[in-house]
């Protein structure tokens, strides 16, 4: 199943590096099993990362399973717009994606959030009945960026202006806040092609 985490990780990059080394078993000894393989820091050790922004006319909270009904109306509502305007493929979303699809989908970004291998954040109403869109901070796989954050919102949303006032909040959120010196938005200060043409990170 093509999903909306392997698309982005796949545009972030997170590097892998191995971790091996020790001295060679004794003689006779049982072969110690291999390395595990540890993915570079992210974030630091000390730092939490936000679990809850509450921003002009809306709230930004960690996806995972609870909203899952109201993250899947939302992409559903908007399959044209969103192949457009956020994954430039016809791979997700589509009419295939099903609740089933849904709920791994948000079990991974559960995963993934509490491993803080990468963050993604549903954007909702206030009261929290309805998601308006989506923005992800994840670690680049591209050289001379910390991050990559990308983000979307359903096709109404953007018919109303949001997308724009999204992105502005959303870049002086992740200023202030997260960690990073060099935070790169893919699809709007540079384009998709020009990102993707970047030397990746050994």
């Amino acid at each position: 199943m093509w999903n909306r985490r392997i698309f982005l990780t796949g545009l972030a990059g997170a590097a892998l590096s191995a971790c091996g080394g020790g001295e060679a078993p004794a003689p006779g000894a049982a072969e110690a099993p291999p390395a595990a393989e540890e993915k570079p820091s992210f974030i630091p050790a000390d730092f939490q990362p936000p679990t809850l922004w509450e921003g002009d006319g809306y709230k930004v909270v960690p996806l995972g399973p609870d909203l899952t009904e109201i993250d899947y109306k939302a992409y559903m509502s908007s399959i044209e717009h969103l192949q457009k305007t956020f994954t430039y493929s016809t791979g997700w979303p589509n009419q295939d994606v099903t609740m089933e699809d849904a709920v791994k989908d948000m079990d991974n970004e559960k995963r993934r959030f509490d491993t803080r291998e990468s963050f993604a954040y549903a954007v909702l109403t206030p009261d929290g009945t309805r998601e308006r869109g989506c923005v992800y901070v994840r670690p680049s796989g591209k050289q001379g960026y910390d991050a990559a954050v990308r983000m979307w919102v359903t096709q109404e949303e953007f018919d109303a202006g949001f997308d724009a006032k999204l992105f502005e909040d959303v870049k002086k959120w992740v200023a202030e806040t997260w960690p990073f010196e060099k935070v790169a938005y893919p699809g709007r200060e540079i384009s998709m092609d020009e990102w993707k043409a970047l030397p990746d990170k050994g």
